[in-house]
């Protein structure tokens, strides 16, 4: 019996739904890019996803999300990982590449209120517009601080498990409202359950937040020529700029840290990051605008933008960056 020559790829995901809707959505890409080729998931689960009842900032260690997947390339059970990009540490195990920077999706965080009997009727068109002492899910140190920045006077508690979980949680009337990714929301069919696009000025998203990122081992030349038509650049220069700030701050996912970058018709990305103290009492901001040469290669215009995201980062570390992070750390 002849073996059979057709390219086959595995995708190593984790096995939440909002995961899983992530890595088929890469392999119906591929499939359509390439209906020659195979291609399988291999769901798996991660350190983040089994630890439940504690606040992931004070489990510690980077890479809660992904480290098992890396784990399957690096032995050949996978050969690419889908990530949501926010949980990938800014350093990657060697031997491994993030190679292809998917169109970013929605970045902003979505404020969502309770439905059926334990909802009220309220309108939100600001974060002011939340009831006085209200309770607010999240667990993102990000977020709390900024939050609680804006308003000293909410109870921010801790919100774990997927999508589907948290909702429910909100809708049997543990919290007042809760915070997540409105790129999940969307991917996951609940758009009609945000109820506020929380505006950027009051708070700024995760570094690289609704892009999904494709990890591969750096040698495989082939599957990286696969991926390629899915690489999107100006969502990759974005993501270039946020991620060198993080590494450059030494932060991971779960510390109090944000920052988003844009990049306008006329070739000046933009960078503003920030670093909050997680009671809301300092919350540092810096911002720089680049200017880009259209003319330069794809690769200087990365090496640009990580320089840019290195500046912001070391205007924040000079006003006591370092301090404020150091603290969240040790809570």
């Amino acid at each position: 019996m002849t073996k059979s020559t057709t390219p086959a790829i595995t995708i190593a995901t984790r096995k939440s739904p909002l995961a899983l809707w992530q890595a088929e959505a890469i392999r119906d890409a591929l499939l359509q890019l390439h209906p020659d080729i195979a291609v399988e998931l291999l769901p798996m689960s991660t350190r983040g996803d089994k630890i439940l009842d504690a606040p992931l900032a004070k489990v510690g260690g980077k890479g809660l999300f992904v480290k098992e997947l890396e784990s399957a390339l690096l032995d050949g059970r996978a050969d690419i990982a889908v990530h949501s990009t926010k949980d990938v540490p800014m350093e990657l195990p060697e031997g491994l590449t993030l190679g292809v920077i998917c169109d970013r999706e929605d970045p902003l965080d979505a404020l969502v209120l309770p439905q059926g009997e334990n909802s009220q009727a309220l309108t939100i068109n600001s974060l002011k517009d939340l009831p006085q002492g209200a309770t607010v899910g999240t667990s993102s140190l990000r977020r709390q601080c900024q939050l609680q920045q804006l308003r000293p006077d909410i109870k921010c508690e801790s919100l774990r498990g997927n999508v589907n979980t948290r909702l429910a949680k909100l809708d049997e009337g543990q919290y007042d409202a809760i915070i997540l990714a409105a790129a999940g929301l969307r991917r996951l069919g609940f758009a009609d359950r945000i109820s506020y696009l929380i505006d950027p000025q009051d708070m700024l998203p995760a570094v690289a937040q609704g892009a999904l990122s494709i990890e591969l081992r750096s040698n495989d030349v082939a599957t990286q020529a696969l991926l390629q038509p899915l690489h999107h650049f100006d969502s990759a220069l974005c993501v270039a700029a946020e991620r060198a700030m993080n590494c450059r701050l030494n932060g991971g996912c779960q510390v109090p840290i944000a920052g988003f970058a844009k990049l306008s018709d006329d070739h000046a990305l933009s960078l503003e990051g920030r670093v909050g103290a997680i009671d809301g009492s300092e919350l540092l901001i810096e911002k720089q605008q680049l200017i880009m040469n259209a003319k330069d290669d794809f690769v200087e215009r990365i090496v640009q933008a990580e320089r840019l995201g290195e500046a912001i980062a070391e205007r924040l570390i000079a006003r006591g960056a370092r301090v404020l992070l150091d603290q969240a750390y040790d809570e």
